[in-house]
């Protein structure tokens, strides 16, 4: 039976709730769209700090615009903290506010993971190597930061199959010893409200993943 990720992670939150503990968590972002929901749902939960580290964005004026939109995000987040301005934040008075890791950028090292598989179509081979280089990057980052728990923003997407993510997830926790904390954020409504903040704050949501490839692919749908 396959597990319910969404599930896993409310009995996750229910038991901090209960506990008043409050973990520190490496969240891997992609983008601010896809992790405007995820931020406002844990900042009550979690200490989080942001691990931006996104290599698959193979041009570079894409990778800086995507990072500063993060940054503008984070910084609306923390003000809403800063002045208590419950009316806005969809939030309790428990959010805190939240920090950024910035990894540097190399998409070198993505496209020598992925080369071969340059022509597999989105969603294949390709895209689970770069699942597996971006969190092995986030469980590595944890463990020397000294992270409770790490996980990532991808899971938001339709796109994306969260038992895949999950599962690559586990394996790098595994790895460097650090936990990996289930999720499904699409579910709940996570990626209707991921839109809904979109809007509100004015976010750039791009059309395709970040590499090239991903880019080729849907302007070919588009043609």
């Amino acid at each position: 039976m396959r597990p319910n990720y969404s599930k896993e992670l409310d009995k996750e939150i229910q038991n901090l709730s209960e506990s008043g503990a409050r973990p520190k968590l490496l969240l891997h972002s992609c983008c601010a769209p896809c992790s405007s929901y995820v931020l406002e749902y844990l900042r009550e939960y979690y200490r989080i700090t942001v691990f931006f580290y996104n290599p698959n964005i193979t041009e570079a004026g894409e990778y800086a615009y995507r990072l500063e939109e993060e940054k503008r995000l984070i910084r609306e987040y923390n003000r809403q903290v800063e002045e208590h301005d419950l009316s806005s934040m969809n939030s309790t008075g428990a959010a805190e506010k939240i920090a950024i890791l910035e990894a540097p950028y190399d998409p070198e090292s993505f496209l020598t993971a992925v080369r071969g598989y340059e022509d597999c179509p989105e969603g294949g081979d390709r895209c689970g190597i770069c699942f597996a280089l971006r969190l092995d990057a986030a469980a590595r980052a944890a463990k020397e930061g000294g992270f409770d728990c790490f996980t990532t923003t991808l899971t938001i997407s339709p796109l994306k199959d969260a038992a895949r993510l999950n599962e690559t997830g586990m394996r790098a926790g595994e790895k460097y010893g650090v936990r990996f904390l289930p999720s499904d954020f699409k579910k709940k409504n996570g990626y209707k409200r991921s839109i809904e903040l979109s809007r509100q704050f004015g976010l750039y949501r791009q059309n395709y993943c970040g590499c090239s490839f991903s880019k080729r692919e849907r302007e070919s749908r588009n043609t």
